[in-house]
């Protein structure tokens, strides 16, 4: 353990593990002598931001330091992994283990390493696609990068937690901030409480055995769904437009007269009519899912509920509805996580308006639509970081409660 300590890889070579004490050599080696100095510049970068303005590049230093810090967390990981299997292994020649020769050691390692050589490809693409960018967002919530601090010519500061001080302080901030969250809050549960209960509701009154035609009706209830949703956004933006629009001028005015109603410049409209499209959209995934769901639940229930007098209401409520929810429940959880982030249908009907006096957001504008304008408009990176962290707080947070209430994620004996 002492060598182990002294250089990875020397304890190994001491208990006769050549094989694993030549690896730690080697990349303990190549850490030393290939990447100390860059994860030196690195960790310097992210800790100062660059000290000479016009020169130093305050964002390329933090990405830079991200990495750094990434590939020094692994190194470190390694070095206390190698001090432990050494003193491990020492412990197990005291007790009389004799070192296996290296065709055995070989074959050995081949058995117990095989899932993990095989997963790592994986682990290492989810570090670098998705902890890398996460740590990134993260960080970059505590500066002042935003469009009057953009390198190189001007230098990124630490801030600290100023930017969430001004989220809740700052009157424009606040009152947008308010405004659409709670808009994005009343946004999930309605539109996709909508569309749960339309799918629902299809599919166990297509599933009755009064009906006829189940095959043709269900294949025109997933038509929706075959559609690409980002064409279908379009056409019903064509339809909803305040002027030349179908639904105003076929059906709204020739019906009650006046002008129409002001779809795509009165937020309340257009939160209606994004509601609607998004019930239009999401149904068809619900009603295909609860049809295979309810395939699946035995007659012999229904049966029985029937000689003891149930009515039809009771058979949904006692038996439908508690089979339909063990089986469906974590997609469920997912269709509200993923109406929370729900970009397309916000952006490309009306590109998150009508405007709103006082606030930095559309009337429509959801969480993840403003954090895109913050980005992509006004070029405003830390406080959309600021946002994105507190979206994903809340995403995660609610789906991490759910799951552990339900019981889809449970083995049988446990439930």
């Amino acid at each position: 353990m002492v060598l182990s300590i002294l250089f990875a890889g020397l304890g190994q070579l001491y208990n006769r593990r050549f094989l694993k004490g030549s690896i730690f050599i080697i990349i303990e080696t190549a850490f030393l002598i290939v990447f100390l100095e860059s994860i030196n510049y690195g960790l310097w970068g992210l800790r100062t931001l660059g000290t000479i303005q016009g020169t130093d590049h305050s964002i390329r230093l933090l990405v830079l330091g991200v990495l750094s810090l990434i590939v020094t967390i692994i190194v470190i990981t390694l070095y206390v992994f190698n001090v432990i299997d050494a003193r491990k292994q020492a412990k197990k020649i005291q007790n009389g283990w004799k070192p296996m020769n290296l065709r055995d050691s070989l074959s050995a390692f081949y058995d117990y390493a095989f899932p993990y050589i095989m997963t790592f490809p994986g682990l290492l693409l989810m570090i670098f696609v998705v902890i890398f960018p996460l740590l990134f967002s993260v960080l970059l919530a505590f500066t002042n990068y935003d469009l009057y601090n953009s390198p190189p010519r001007n230098l990124v500061d630490w801030v600290g937690f100023d930017n969430f001080t001004n989220l809740i302080t700052v009157p424009i901030w606040q009152d947008t901030f308010l405004s659409v969250f709670s808009w994005t809050i009343v946004w999930t549960v309605v539109a996709t409480t909508l569309q749960i209960a339309l799918g629902i509701f299809l599919a166990v009154l297509v599933n009755d055995e009064r009906v006829k035609f189940k095959k043709l009706i269900r294949t025109i209830l997933i038509l929706p769904w075959a559609v690409p949703a980002f064409v279908t956004i379009l056409v019903f933006s064509a339809m909803f437009n305040d002027d030349f629009g179908a639904i105003n001028r076929d059906i709204i005015v020739p019906m009650f007269g006046g002008d129409g109603i002001a779809w795509l410049s009165d937020p309340m409209y257009s939160r209606i009519a994004i509601v609607l499209i998004q019930t239009w959209l999401g149904f068809p995934f619900i009603f295909a899912l609860i049809t295979g769901v309810l395939q699946s639940i035995s007659k012999d229930w229904y049966e029985a509920a029937d000689i003891d007098g149930a009515s039809r209401f009771q058979k949904f409520r006692n038996i439908t509805f508690p089979h339909v929810m063990f089986a469906t429940a974590p997609l469920m959880i997912m269709q509200y996580a993923s109406n929370f982030n729900n970009f397309n249908v916000i952006y490309l009907f009306n590109e998150g308006g009508p405007p709103v006096r006082g606030q930095n957001a559309g009337g429509t504008d959801i969480l993840i639509s403003w954090v895109y304008k913050l980005t992509f408009d006004t070029n405003n990176y830390s406080m959309a970081a600021v946002i994105s962290i507190i979206m994903g707080l809340i995403v995660s947070g609610f789906a991490f409660y759910q799951f552990r209430r339900t019981r889809s994620f449970k083995e049988e004996g446990e439930i």
